[in-house]
């Protein structure tokens, strides 16, 4: 036996013990860098030790007695090689990742099918009736190339508009980086509080103020609720922000019914901008220049509420404020889509699933729990304000503050820019219906349908417990304003304890988005219920702040989760178009809980019937509408490396065996070689060591 095949195998082992002891030091001390660098090493080494087991074997049935040693032809790469015992077989190579397999098969079969279409032209002018013998005639000359061209170009867009359901030429994401997280979490904080405090409660005391001045306001002499007596004072914003005094064509409408009018005329506004940035969001290059001037926009608007004294004018400061909070919030969630997917872009199987489902909870969770600081500092700040004389001038500085708040959240427009991984190549510039079609592509996907109706569900109800419970507790149950004050900051500060100790819980039970959305609606379903159960009892404080507590919490689930699980039934490099449809369709069920909420301030019960309503169809929904966070997977490719790995393990066969991860399924694979017939070695995956023939 030639001493250079004991050498190369000893070599290539050696190589490979090596990388496995580095990769032990990347488990326990993550020491190493980047993780699909040491796997390509890794597949590299095992096809080396398998060639030099080959040649080994070769050489060990060479050296029998009745072999001609002279057959032996020494190869350029100081591999030996034996004629006439080794299969002429060619070996297989190491795969970068098997995407790119998949990704050069079909570009093979594509190539194979113009090849025949080519190959079909001449038949049909070889004879033409002008042709002669060379088949110069009309039936004989090929398509003119301008003709080509027109052919080509409505390939591409054909292709274009088809859009298939997780394209395997989406580029992988990196995982965030520190500065991103921060930029990421800052925005939180200074956007929450929009369509959670200032919308609903700052913009209809403004108005209240503006419309209905304290001077101009005669209160009742006696005002009695269930037996107690309230002050005059206190009730006096509460009579004016419910009283019908502002005069619309005929009819009246309240501050509360004013604001939320205006709202929804800056939804209906925000739909055709959507539908355009949706494509910008994920065919664009500079996402971050979005969310800049949508914040900037709405931020600036925050700044003007005070200079004039004129209804009319709340109703273009609302619209504008609403539809920019929409937009900035679609950039917001896509982002997290994608530094979702950077975080479990080394994963595959059952680790993908886990992997996104811990990360995705703690990010939102997190970012929920910060936002919430936001919120109560903005109320606090609100309630100082009111205790003011000129209570049109000190909320005119509150809604300054909220502006200027708002626009430090650009940094994390400034921090980030994660440009799309899946633009087009193509010259062209799409139209505006094209656009639309690209915004549409969501109906295409049944799980994110069930999940946007959840969506809608949770923060209809949520709005409608809020806005109801605030205006019961000022006016049905006549508690004091500080009391007010302490109930807003513990129903915004509470999830910060509550959603991190929510998070490990999650994981322990391996609970997925769809099963936290039921508990956060079973928690709405109970609080719902006790206030129309209740409504004719005069509650105490203590009552009211315990439900606030709870809700608190419902409201961070339902809020952090609803957003997780539509992320993961959005295709890779679709993170945009879904996104958008996310904070579109979270602020309208916020818009019509608060109308709900507001259009009976007197009768609060039939404003919890709604909300338990709301939180009993969401309930339905998830159970009964199909809606699973495997499935949503599924759907939208998330999983689909692992079936195509298993696909190429079964329909490869010549040269290559896949042997996926036991237990776990990874999709990790080992190749082992085909040479005739071998016996069976032990061979080690992940940590198991199993007889595996090498087929």
């Amino acid at each position: 036996m030639n001493w250079r095949t004991d050498f190369s195998l000893s070599k290539h082992v050696t190589r490979l013990l090596l990388l496995l002891a580095t990769r032990h030091v990347y488990t326990h001390g993550r020491s190493l860098p980047d993780r699909s660098e040491w796997g390509e090493e890794r597949e590299v080494a095992v096809m080396d030790v398998m060639r030099a087991v080959r040649v080994r074997s070769f050489a060990w049935q060479a050296m029998r007695p009745g072999q001609n040693p002279t057959s032996m032809l020494v190869l350029k790469g100081g591999e030996e090689k034996w004629g006439g015992a080794m299969s002429e077989q060619p070996l297989p190579q190491p795969r970068s990742s098997m995407r790119e397999a998949l990704e050069k098969e079909d570009k093979e079969k594509a190539a194979a099918a113009k090849e025949k279409e080519k190959a079909a032209v001449p038949k049909n002018g070889g004879g033409g009736k002008n042709g002669g013998g060379n088949g110069g005639g009309n039936g004989g000359a090929g398509a003119q190339p301008g003709e080509e061209t027109t052919r080509e170009i409505q390939v591409v867009r054909e292709a274009y508009r088809r859009e298939p359901a997780g394209s395997a030429y989406v580029m992988p994401e990196e995982p965030p980086a520190m500065v991103e997280l921060v930029g990421w979490y800052l925005y939180g904080f200074c956007s929450y509080f929009i369509t959670h405090l200032l919308l609903p409660v700052l913009f209809p005391a403004i108005i209240t103020q503006v419309a209905f001045p304290a001077s101009d306001f005669t209160p009742d002499a006696k005002y009695i609720v269930k037996g107690a007596t309230c002050s005059i004072h206190e009730m006096s914003m509460y009579q004016r922000l419910t009283k019908h005094s502002i005069a619309i064509d005929g009819s009246r409408l309240s501050p509360l019914g004013w604001s939320g009018l205006s709202w929804a005329i800056g939804i209906l506004i925000a739909a055709p901008i959507l539908t355009q940035a949706a494509h910008h969001l994920d065919r664009g290059q500079y996402q971050s220049l979005i969310l800049i001037a949508a914040t900037s926009f709405g931020s600036f608007f925050c700044l003007l509420t005070g200079f004039f004294k004129t209804v009319w004018v709340f109703l273009f400061y609302i619209l504008f404020i609403g539809s920019s909070i929409i937009v900035a919030e679609a950039v917001h969630t896509r982002n997290l889509g994608l530094m979702i997917r950077g975080l479990a872009a080394h994963d595959s199987g059952k680790h993908l699933v886990l992997r996104r489902r811990a990360a995705a909870s703690q990010l939102t969770l997190y970012c929920t729990a910060i936002g919430g600081i936001g919120a109560a500092l903005m109320a606090a700040f609100m309630y100082h304000m009111l205790r003011r004389t000129d209570q049109l001038t000190g909320l005119w500085v509150v809604s300054i503050f909220s502006g200027l708040i708002w626009f430090i959240g650009i940094c994390h427009g400034l921090f980030t820019n994660r440009p799309s991984s899946s633009s087009p190549t193509t010259a062209f510039e799409p139209n505006f219906f094209t656009k639309l079609s690209y915004s549409m592509t969501l109906v295409r996907y049944p799980q994110a349908i069930g999940s946007l109706v959840a969506v809608f569900l949770s923060s209809f109800a949520t709005m409608c417990i809020f806005t109801s419970g605030t205006l019961y507790a000022i006016g049905g149950v006549c508690i004091k304003p500080v009391l007010v004050l302490v109930l807003w900051i513990l129903y915004f500060l509470f999830p910060l304890i509550s959603l991190p100790l929510l998070h490990p819980i999650q994981i322990i039970i391996r609970a997925d988005a769809v099963r936290m959305q039921l508990l956060g609606f079973i928690i709405c379903l109970f609080v719902s219920g006790a206030g129309f159960y209740f409504k004719s009892h005069r509650w105490r404080a203590a009552h009211i702040i315990v439900i606030a507590l709870v809700q608190s919490t419902a409201n961070g689930v339902l809020y952090s989760f609803g957003r997780i699980l539509l992320l993961d039934a959005s295709p890779p490099g679709k993170e945009g178009a879904f996104a958008v449809w996310y904070a579109f369709v979270r602020c309208v069920g916020a818009m019509i809980g608060f109308a709900a909420a507001s259009a009976g301030p007197g009768r609060a019960g039939g404003s919890f019937a709604a909300a338990f309503l709301g939180s009993f169809l969401g309930i339905i929904v998830l159970i009964f509408g199909n809606v699973s966070n495997i499935g949503a997977l599924k759907a939208a490719g998330h999983l689909k490396g692992m079936e195509d790995e298993k696909r190429l393990g079964m329909e490869k066969g010549e040269g290559m065996s896949a042997v996926a991860d036991s237990g776990e399924g990874r999709g990790r694979a080992v190749y082992g070689i085909r040479y005739g017939v071998a016996p069976a070695i032990p061979v080690r995956i992940m940590g198991d060591t199993k007889k595996k023939p090498i087929e």
